[in-house]
């Protein structure tokens, strides 16, 4: 695959319209890059993702984790509301402090019906993995 179906705008602009329920609050979650088979994604540093102690919560990464997948599959596959995710697996390493989180993806198979990718989770500038994710999506017939 040497090319993405959707370009980065075009990937935003349709995540924005479809599913603005996801920046409810003010806009967190910021697509950066989408490539073949990959995507980046960065959840901006805000009070709401924070949990007593000062570290991104779980539920925050998962989240992450989760709309880097999709982001990642639709700008492979096209725009496919009806593409949903079957099957999530997190593993949290480290706590990661109150800054903004990176959420690299990476599509390990994509398929017809089915897509699989892992999210490596980072605080921004470290290189030390705070979450490491992997999940299956289910691709609805066109």
């Amino acid at each position: 695959m040497t090319a993405t179906t959707l370009n980065l705008a075009e990937t935003n602009a349709f995540l924005d319209r479809e599913f603005p329920q996801i920046q409810a609050g003010g806009r967190a979650y910021h697509l950066e890059a989408v490539g073949p088979l990959t995507a980046r994604m960065r959840l901006e540093a805000q009070a709401r993702f924070l949990r007593p102690g000062g570290t991104v919560s779980g539920p925050a990464m998962m989240a992450l984790a989760d709309y880097a997948l999709y982001a990642a599959i639709l700008a492979n596959i096209g725009p496919v509301a009806l593409a949903v995710t079957t099957s999530l697996s997190f593993n949290f390493l480290r706590k990661p402090g109150p800054g903004d989180l990176l959420a690299e993806c990476r599509l390990l198979k994509l398929g017809r019906r089915l897509a699989v990718g892992e999210v490596l989770i980072t605080a921004a500038g470290s290189a030390d993995l705070a979450c490491h994710a992997t999940g299956t999506y289910s691709i609805p017939p066109r």
